[in-house]
């Protein structure tokens, strides 16, 4: 479940910065960081999103909005992995 929730905040960040964000970045990132990608639990995913979001997007030479950022935030917090996506719906049809 802990991948899913790193798909999903790789998918929010895009969304919010309008284009594909690096996975391998983020992916390291959250390792330097003390937290494993592979088995992220809600409360890592926020903790990154309201601390170190802003420094790595400007590491990649993106900027979003702290309107925006609360949105991200926000979508991350929401997530439950246990819920099919749309996307999740469409592959099993």
């Amino acid at each position: 479940m802990g991948r899913r929730r790193f798909d999903h905040l790789v998918l929010e960040i895009s969304l919010a910065a309008g284009r594909r964000i690096p996975r391998w970045d983020l992916w390291m990132r959250l390792h330097e960081l003390g937290w494993d990608p592979e088995s992220l639990t809600r409360q890592a995913a926020v903790a990154f999103c309201r601390s170190d979001l802003d420094g790595f997007l400007g590491d990649l030479g993106l900027y979003l909005s702290p309107r925006s950022l609360r949105r991200v935030e926000r979508a991350v917090r929401r997530f439950d992995p246990l819920v099919p996506t749309p996307y999740d719906r469409l592959v099993r049809s």
